[in-house]
């Protein structure tokens, strides 16, 4: 199946701050439930603490996995748990794939993913957590959807 990144990100690559997302674009969260539902979605502890923090509970309508050298990560039923990112690239190769997150698990995995869904927004907030650079030599604009504030962004491998 595929590995895609999705993302939100600023114009100076911020992704968050204090573990919080520091802008507040409605469309970019529809966007993202619409582009995946009905997929697994793999993130970092971080990210996973992150979003119960916003929703209390798991992504609703998706398959959370989460990376965590935490071997005693309490997690509800359903929710999968892998302590490296090799092991689960391997056990979900057969699934439909979103890296969701976070900085280390977009920088790990950046050159390994087959698509990126980017969410440019345009402002500069202070962070302390930021996207890694998209090579263009390896990447390649598919499609674009412009809004004003923010763009959505689909690059493919050339």
């Amino acid at each position: 199946m595929s590995f895609s990144i999705i993302a939100a990100v600023a114009k100076n690559n911020c992704i968050g701050k204090d573990n919080k997302i520091p802008w507040n674009v409605p469309e970019d969260f529809q966007y993202f439930k619409k582009t995946t539902l009905g997929k697994t979605c793999l993130m970092g502890k971080k990210t996973y603490e992150s979003i119960l923090g916003y929703l209390g509970k798991p992504l609703a309508g998706r398959q959370t996995v989460v990376i965590t050298s935490d071997k005693n990560l309490n997690v509800p039923e359903g929710v999968r748990v892998f302590n490296s990112l090799d092991e689960a690239w391997e056990k979900l190769k057969d699934e439909d794939v979103f890296i969701c997150g976070g900085a280390n698990i977009y920088k790990q995995t950046i050159n390994r993913a087959d698509t990126l869904y980017i969410t440019w927004i345009d402002q500069e907030p202070s962070g302390d957590t930021f996207f890694p650079a998209i090579n263009l030599d390896i990447w390649k604009e598919a499609w674009r959807e412009d809004h004003g504030s923010f763009s959505f962004v689909k690059y493919t491998k050339k």
